[in-house]
């Protein structure tokens, strides 16, 4: 059997009273993708860090191709031969893509000093050609670019130079985040590259069918100890759910306890925006619909236009019968919107401020003395009671949002929207880069607000969701509303087909 391009074992470390990582072990052979799976905070960024010389140990035995290593510092990482493939994009925007490739690789020079430029461009443009990506320019500003070709960005500068280099693991924690189904196959192939290379690659992910399509092993960790590694192919989903959670899912979706009710919420009979064209339907108190759509397709600009993000070029909408006028965000929330965007990092947070400062944004109005005197008390009453109430685990009210965890970041937006009741709440993939407990948290949580009478819209790339969640499903294609079926009994393919189809 061939030894291990990397291991680890022994790795502990203790924040104050909270033990982060217990004695994990780990092993990556030459040509093995390896999963490494865990609910958020189950230990996974921690040993991540600790690969990366971010965080040090408390303990840790480290081994590159048998030989004993020590890692003190991402430059040591770096020296060694290990790549870091962040979910956190940590882009500069200001600078051009090529520059953000080569941020932190030595520019080329011309006479010792000046920066080549034109060589710079050449080496960005082969190394993006190398992951089957022509359409991003890099000579363009960074900050103009897409999420997801900011984070194709980040892959590249890990694997510029891979050929020549003595890269011998790639670690990507969660790389398919913000990224289309094209461009993840992009990436599929790239790693399908490298293990015919016979690199190894350490692959963190929530999204279970890549886990299955892409990797060998899979290590999963719960409450900061490693509770298993086997083959995935003696491995289902349902034995990944129950090491990660400790429990076993009997349903992936709660199932809903009260019925759709008769009064109809929102009636939108023509709604047209610069993005989108042609939408209308009826959405019942206590309904879920589903929106689906191809990448581009018009999923999130539909629900920019109903919160006021984008202007209206037609709005006969009413709103519990009564006509309602085209709305900015904060006059949308005064008249019971709430809204969870996309990307909760760049659209949704202020990850530098508070639990608090972000539970009670578009609330500082109801919450102030005179509209002009934030009352602090109230503040932190309220924030404390939402907290509870999404099942939010923090430190308290006070504690920095940049501190949590993906799933908790994610609970802290529907703490947000729950501050008042909604009549109509919006979400737009509201389970994104969430692991399954917090995934199933959140699916509970949704039954939970329409069961109170609310009209929930959630738009998503996930079909399973979508089924498994909602009472219908309208389809978007080409940024115009092509279907409105009804969800029982409708297969992910039928609906993908609707996806697709020029008749649907």
């Amino acid at each position: 059997m061939a030894s291990p391009l990397l291991s680890i074992s022994n790795a502990s470390k203790t924040y104050g009273s909270s033990r982060a990582l217990i004695e994990a072990r780990l092993e990556i052979l030459p040509g093995q993708v390896h999963a490494l799976m865990g609910e958020n905070g189950a230990g996974k960024s921690t040993l991540i860090k600790i690969l990366a010389g971010v965080v040090a140990p408390d303990s840790a035995q480290i081994a590159l191709s048998g030989q004993p290593v020590t890692i003190h510092s991402p430059q040591d990482a770096f020296n060694l031969g290990l790549r870091f493939i962040h979910q956190e994009l940590n882009i500069v925007p200001q600078l051009s893509a090529a520059e953000n490739i080569f941020v932190s690789l030595p520019y080329p020079r011309r006479a010792g000093f000046l920066v080549n430029w034109a060589k710079l461009h050449a080496d960005a443009e082969q190394v993006l050609a190398q992951l089957g990506i022509h359409h991003i320019d890099p000579r363009q500003q960074a900050a103009r670019l897409s999420p997801g070709d900011q984070m194709l960005i980040k892959i590249a500068s890990a694997f510029w130079g891979a050929e020549r280099a003595a890269t011998s693991v790639y670690v990507m924690d969660e790389p398919t985040a913000a990224l289309t189904g094209d461009e993840t196959e992009r990436l599929f192939k790239v790693i399908r590259e490298l293990q015919n290379k016979g690199c190894g690659v350490l692959y963190v992910t929530h999204r279970m069918r890549e886990v299955f399509e892409i990797c060998d092993m899979v290590t999963v960790m719960r409450d900061g100890r490693v509770v298993e590694t086997r083959p995935i192919a003696s491995t289902t989903p349902s034995d990944l759910i129950r090491l990660m959670t400790g429990r076993d899912l009997e349903q992936a979706y709660p199932p809903r306890t009260l019925p759709v009710e008769q009064a109809v919420t929102l009636d939108v009979r023509d709604l047209s925006t610069r993005q989108i064209s042609g939408i209308h339907f009826q959405l019942h108190a206590g309904e879920i619909l589903g929106v689906a759509g191809l990448t581009g397709a018009g999923r999130s600009e539909l629900l920019a236009a109903l919160i006021g993000a984008e202007r209206r070029l037609t709005h006969d909408v009413l709103l519990d019968g009564a006509p309602l006028p085209p709305l900015d965000p904060t006059r949308a929330w005064e008249r019971g919107f709430a809204y969870v965007p996309e990307e909760r990092r760049t659209q949704g947070l202020m990850l530098s401020r508070s639990i608090q400062d972000n539970i009670t944004l578009p609330h500082l109005q109801r919450i102030s003395r005179g509209g002009v005197f934030l009352n602090r008390a109230s503040e932190k009453r309220i924030s404390t009671e939402m907290g509870k109430s999404v099942q939010l685990k923090s430190t308290g009210a006070e504690q920095i949002t940049r501190q949590l965890s993906g799933g908790n970041q994610q609970k802290v937006l529907f703490a947000r929207a729950l501050v008042q009741t909604p009549r109509v709440l919006l979400l737009d993939e509201p389970t994104r880069g969430v692991d399954v407990g917090a995934k199933y948290d959140i699916y509970t949580l949704i039954r939970q607000i329409s069961g109170r009478g609310a009209a929930v819209i959630v738009a998503s790339s996930d079909l399973g969701e979508l089924l498994g969640l909602c009472d219908r499903v309208l389809v978007m294609r080409k940024r115009r509303q092509s279907a409105l079926v009804d969800a029982t009994g409708m297969t992910a393919q039928e609906l993908l087909t609707l996806c697709y189809d020029e008749a649907g």
